[in-house]
């Protein structure tokens, strides 16, 4: 994987944490996003919940959970693989999948840093939006776009690219050549194993199994 995949965890939630932009401030997409925002800064920023970790990283996960729509997720990345799976091994695997991203994003963002969020652009075609956005750093600025549907009249996030590198089409990549030349049950396997080595801080890259 390149440098800009292993950095999609880390500037997503930079993008969380400092989102701005005047341009799309109303939009309801953004202001969904925002309700989001606010629990995340508030449960980050909290002293008590400073002191008792384990209570922080379950908040954080079920606040950045409800913004995450993994079903789609997990669709999109299994791809042609998603329709051979019983429905017990699509519960099963999502569950999996779930705890992967929960567990790396919730380490990722507590350590965050100030960046700067600049909105670029957002369209909207049916249930489907694209938000873009550039993030000016120090060294530089690196373009981030958002991929949301909306299901039931709720806007949630199923993909995300960092210049031009998305999260699900590495994840489908890597999912693929594993049922491929392996098995199913191999992937399985080290799903299991990587959120394992995740919780246990043995393992600080999500992005590859």
């Amino acid at each position: 994987m390149t440098r800009k995949t292993l950095q999609v965890v880390t500037i997503f939630f930079f993008f969380l944490l400092n989102l701005v932009g005047d341009g799309f401030a109303n939009s309801k997409i953004t202001s969904e996003l925002k309700q989001t925002i606010d629990k995340v800064i508030q449960i980050v920023s909290d002293p008590d919940l400073k002191r008792t970790p384990e209570l922080r990283r379950e908040k954080l996960r079920k606040t950045i959970g409800f913004r995450f729509n993994y079903n789609q997720m997990v669709r999109r990345s299994l791809a042609r693989n998603y329709k051979d799976r019983t429905n017990k091994e699509r519960e099963e695997f999502t569950g999996l999948f779930k705890k992967l991203l929960e567990n790396s994003y919730a380490s990722k963002i507590e350590n965050y840093q100030d960046e700067t969020i600049n909105y670029v652009d957002e369209k909207v075609k049916g249930k489907y939006a694209l938000v873009k956005t550039e993030i000016v750093r120090k060294n530089g600025t690196i373009d981030v776009d958002y991929k949301l549907i909306n299901e039931n009249g709720r806007w949630t996030v199923y993909d995300f690219v960092i210049e031009e590198v998305s999260l699900i089409r590495n994840y489908r990549s890597q999912f693929s050549k594993i049922i491929k030349t392996e098995s199913y049950g191999a992937l399985v396997s080290k799903l299991t194993k990587k959120i394992k080595d995740l919780e246990s801080n043995q393992d600080k890259d999500s992005e590859n199994l």
